[in-house]
């Protein structure tokens, strides 16, 4: 293979990285009205330490860094806490 074969490929895995980011932000949108609907708080402590635990354990089993799996998930999360903020009056969307 090529480098730039390779770094074709790099791009496309980019631009379905960013697409599955997109679609974590709409599920987060329709997360937040199921929060609304039965009174619950936007940041759940429980949840963030469930996904954080799960990614690092997928990250190993991938052999990749999970510590940095686990921080691109913490900003992950951030963003969609931020964006039910956003849809819920209590931030602003972006």
């Amino acid at each position: 293979m090529s480098l730039e074969t390779v770094r074709s490929e790099i791009s496309r895995v980019d631009s379905d990285i960013i697409k599955l980011i997109a679609r974590r932000q709409h599920l987060a949108e329709e997360i937040v009205k199921i929060k609304i609907h039965q009174g619950l708080p936007i940041h759940d402590e429980h949840r963030t330490a469930h996904v954080l635990e799960a990614v690092f354990n997928q990250a190993t089993e991938c052999k990749i860094d999970p510590v940095a799996v686990q921080e691109i998930f913490r900003i992950l999360i951030s963003m969609s806490e931020d964006r039910q903020r956003g849809f819920s009056g209590e931030g602003n969307l972006p």
